[in-house]
C-alpha cells in the first residue's frame, strides 16, 4: 500500500495539512507523526491550558526520534533537532498568532503563541515534540504569573529523590497556604507549578525561587540542593531556580518527551506521585488516562498566589549574607550576582565584592 502524502484535519475550525502522516516519529513503539498530531488533539483540553497565549518555544524533531538523533546545542548546530524560537519566515498559515518577547540581551523575537489547538496540530505537523512555554501571557511579557520549582535529579540520584524532595515542597506550600500542582518531568524529575499575581518582574520571581529552594534545602540538607556548580551539588536533588530566569522554559504540562518510549510530563496528584513510575506515562497511555480522569491541572488557574512571603525570606537571607546565586551564562552580569566561575577553579583575588573580574 502507497503512503499517504498528505492529509488535511479540521482543528478549531481551522484546517490543518499534515504531510508525510505515516512517517515514523518514535521507532521503538512505532508512533507516527499523526500519531503525535492525534495526541495532541486528544489531550487538547490539557496542552490549552498549558500553553494558552504563552509565547511557546518548539523543540522540533523533524526527522523523528530516532537511534543516534541528537538536539542541536549552543556549542554544537550540527544537531538533527533543533528549538524554534522565532515563528518560521514562511510557510505560516496566516491566522497563527505570535508574542514578542525580549531575550536577556533585550534582542527581541516573535514566538508561536497558542491562542487554539488549531496552533498546536500545526506546530506538531513541523514535527514539535516538545512545547516549552514562557511562564507569561503575551498581555505582559515581563510578569511572570507561573512560579516553576524544577526538582532534577543528580547522578546518583533518582525519580524517588526527587518525589521524596517534592514532599517537602508540599510541606512548606501548605504552611503558606499555596496550591502547587505537580507533573512529571518525563524523564526522572518533577515538576511543581503555582500560579502566581503578575505584579513581578523575572528578577524577583527568580529571586523568590531562590528562597523557596533554600527553605528547602534547609530542610532536607541530605536530598535536597541550590548549589549552581555541579562540582557542589554531590548526590542530591537540584532545585533548578534559573529556570525562573528569562528565557528558561520547562517542558508543558501534557508535553511529549524525546525518549525512545514517548513518555509524556505528566500531571499528576500529590498522592499518587508516590506510587508511580514515569515510564508508564506516554504517548499510548496518557491518551486514555485524559479520557478516564481528565485534567488534573483543571483548577490550576483559580487562584493567583502572593509572593510577597518569599520576597521578604529573600530580603531576609540577604540579611544573613546569602544573597544571589549565579545566572546561566547567555544572561548578562546582574548586580549584586556572584562570580561565574567554578570555585574549585576561582582566584578571589581576581573578583571584587560585586562578583566582577577585576581588571
Amino acid at each position: 500500500m502507497a503512503k499517504t502524502t498528505a492529509i488535511e484535519i479540521e482543528v478549531a475550525g481551522r484546517v490543518v495539512r499534515v504531510t508525510n502522516p505515516d512517517k515514523i516519529y518514535f521507532p521503538e513503539p512505532g508512533f507516527t507523526k499523526l500519531d503525535v498530531v492525534q495526541y495532541y488533539l486528544n489531550v487538547g483540553d490539557g496542552i490549552m491550558r498549558a500553553l494558552r497565549e504563552r509565547p511557546t518555544t518548539l523543540e522540533r524533531w523533524p526527522g523523528g526520534v530516532v537511534p543516534g538523533a541528537k538536539l542541536s546545542t549552543r556549542a554544537d548546530h550540527t544537531g538533527d533537532a533543533f528549538y524554534q524560537k522565532r515563528i518560521p519566515a514562511k510557510g505560516v498559515p496566516e491566522w497563527i498568532e505570535t508574542a514578542r518577547i525580549r531575550f536577556p540581551s533585550m534582542r527581541t523575537a516573535d514566538e508561536l503563541c497558542p491562542v487554539d489547538l488549531a496552533h498546536v496540530a500545526w506546530a506538531a505537523q513541523l514535527g514539535t515534540i516538545v512545547f516549552h512555554p514562557w511562564p507569561v501571557r503575551r498581555s505582559d511579557v515581563d510578569s511572570p504569573d507561573e512560579l516553576r520549582i524544577d526538582l532534577d535529579p543528580q547522578p546518583g540520584t533518582d525519580f524517588e529523590d526527587a518525589v521524596d524532595v517534592a514532599s517537602t515542597v508540599k510541606e512548606i506550600l501548605d504552611e503558606l497556604g499555596w496550591v502547587g500542582f505537580p507533573k512529571t518531568s518525563g524523564g526522572r524529575g518533577v515538576h511543581v507549578y503555582v500560579r502566581i499575581a503578575p505584579r513581578w518582574t523575572f528578577t524577583e520571581v527568580r529571586r523568590a525561587a531562590i528562597a523557596f529552594g533554600r527553605e528547602v534545602a534547609r530542610r532536607r540538607p541530605d536530598k535536597a540542593t541550590i548549589n549552581w556548580w555541579k562540582e557542589e551539588r554531590g548526590q542530591r536533588v537540584f532545585i533548578d531556580y534559573n529556570q525562573m530566569a528569562r528565557d528558561r522554559t520547562i517542558a508543558s504540562a501534557y508535553s511529549l518527551r524525546p525518549r525512545a518510549n514517548a513518555t509524556v510530563s505528566t500531571p499528576v496528584t500529590w498522592d499518587e506521585l508516590t506510587r508511580i513510575d514515569p515510564d508508564d506515562f506516554t504517548l499510548a497511555t496518557v491518551q486514555e488516562r485524559f479520557a478516564r480522569i481528565g485534567d488534573l491541572h483543571a483548577a490550576i488557574d483559580d487562584i493567583h498566589h502572593d509572593i510577597t512571603p518569599l520576597l521578604e525570606w529573600a530580603q531576609r537571607d540577604e540579611q544573613r549574607g546569602e544573597g544571589d546565586l549565579p545566572y546561566p551564562p547567555d544572561h548578562p552580569k546582574m548586580a549584586g550576582e556572584p562570580p561565574r566561575v567554578q570555585p574549585s577553579r576561582m582566584n578571589r583575588a581576581n573578583w571584587d565584592e560585586d562578583g566582577r573580574r577585576r581588571r
